[in-house]
């Protein structure tokens, strides 16, 4: 966190020490943060993952469909179960949270 000089003034040290539990509390709680959401994404089957990549790169359900092979209205139900299961409301919060997760978006090919 800091490097002090010998001999060390009690109130840098005691700054230091506390500047150091205080970055460790911080990383805990992101560790904690980051394993939950982990978890979660743990509940969707393939398929849903699969379209959570999609969701998260911009595309738009029936750009998804065309991609996977499969009917616009079953893009919607994995996408809806696939919000329900992670406890999101919008793609926003989806993008945040499967960026802290290192979940990467699918790639898209250029218009």
């Amino acid at each position: 966190i800091d490097f002090l000089t010998k001999p060390a003034d009690d109130a840098k040290l005691l700054e230091a020490v506390q500047a150091a539990m205080t970055r460790c509390d911080t990383e805990r709680a992101l560790n904690a943060e980051t394993a939950a959401i982990r978890e979660r994404l743990q509940l969707l089957t393939d398929r849903e993952r699969e379209v959570l990549t999609y969701v998260i790169s911009g595309m738009l359900n029936k750009q998804i469909a065309t991609a996977l092979g499969i009917s616009e209205k079953t893009v919607k139900v994995h996408r809806g179960r696939m919000t329900q299961k992670l406890g999101v409301q919008s793609v926003a919060e989806l993008v945040r949270m499967t960026e802290s997760a290192g979940v990467q978006p699918a790639d898209v090919p250029a218009p």
